[in-house]
């Protein structure tokens, strides 16, 4: 049976400009296919401050490996908290970037998609690595009530001092970019969240060198603790209904249904799936009845766009089956997947 193909409809999302290209070519009568892809840059990427982002993480790593060293040997809880909040925020850029380069790569082969859904099981290991750390200060943390141990409080508050001097510097760094660019900003934020952490740190190293009070270590710790989950519950939820192929946050699959029977001359949608490809982009399949009569090119070129641009689905593709068709569809059903 002969096939409509109305093309592909790139829908470029950046936080200066945004642009459509569409492109149309169809021949004869029948079911139609529309595609549409687009990409969104992670807002934890700076665009333009590749400089700053490779300076960052190397910093950083670097500090994290120096503090978890000081946390080891100081017998400092805190210090090893704050190494592992700085850590989560590395993962978090390293990931970030990933996601941009992987989503770069053309597909091959039998990975028809590409690399894309590494940087959802990336995230996911990111998130279950982070818990499995908290989890182990939390414990050693709540040990430490019943047995407090010496802190060598100088050196606690000269590795934490420098803690805050990296986290400052990088911060700064992405500063210039962070009112035009939220890329840079998301940057900027998380880098200043991590000297206050580090500031914390010197605090309640300084508390306990004049007060001698060793519990105040396991509470620094463990309010750190909390931090970080906070933090990573999200990204754990989000990863795993990911992993799901559940339709990622922020869209409504009804609210897509509904505005999908609502277009020109469609008399009924099903087979309606939604579900991210990565962790910046997202697919949309369905299937739509319409008269045989109907202009089905144009109406595929339009609702592809409208996707993009309104629901940041990058990537549709649509069928339509014709209302006088001799065959039901046998994905019609709401409960046949």
């Amino acid at each position: 049976m002969p096939h409509d193909h109305s093309g592909h409809a790139h829908n470029h999302h950046d936080h200066h400009h945004g642009h459509d290209h569409a492109h149309d070519h169809g021949h004869g009568h029948g079911h139609g296919h529309g595609h549409g892809h687009g990409h969104g840059h992670h807002h934890h990427v700076p665009k333009d401050f590749g400089r700053a982002f490779a300076v960052g993480v190397a910093l950083n790593l670097g500090f994290v490996l120096v503090e978890f060293a000081a946390g080891l040997l100081t017998q400092s809880l805190a210090l090893l908290a704050d190494a592992g909040h700085n850590l989560s925020d590395v993962l978090g850029l390293v990931l970030a970037w990933g996601a941009a380069t992987l989503a770069k790569r053309a597909p091959s082969g039998r990975h028809t998609y590409g690399l894309r859904k590494g940087t959802i099981l990336a995230s996911l290991a990111n998130a279950a690595l982070l818990l499995a750390a908290t989890g182990a200060i939390a414990w050693e943390a709540v040990r430490r009530f019943a047995a407090p141990t010496p802190i060598e409080s100088g050196p606690v508050m000269i590795v934490a001092a420098i803690g805050i001097a990296i986290n400052t510097a990088t911060a700064l760094m992405f500063m210039r970019g962070s009112k035009d660019d939220l890329n840079a900003r998301g940057a900027f934020l998380h880098m200043a969240a991590d000297a206050a952490v580090s500031a914390g740190v010197v605090v309640a190293a300084l508390l306990m060198m004049l007060t001698q009070w060793l519990w105040i270590d396991s509470v620094t710790s463990l309010a750190i603790v909390v931090v970080i989950v906070l933090g990573t519950w999200g990204l754990l939820r989000d990863s795993l209904d990911m992993a799901l192929d559940a339709a990622p946050r922020g869209i409504d699959p009804a609210k897509v249904r509904a505005w999908l029977a609502t277009r020109p001359g469609v008399v009924e949608v099903h087979d309606l799936h939604i579900w991210a490809m990565s962790t910046t982009e997202t697919a949309l399949s369905a299937h739509i009845v319409r008269p045989a009569a109907e202009d089905h090119d144009q109406f595929l070129h339009e609702v592809c766009a409208d996707l993009a641009s309104q629901f940041k689905i990058g990537h549709a593709t649509v069928q339509i089956e014709h209302t006088a068709g001799t065959h039901a569809c046998r994905l019609a059903p709401a409960d046949v997947v």
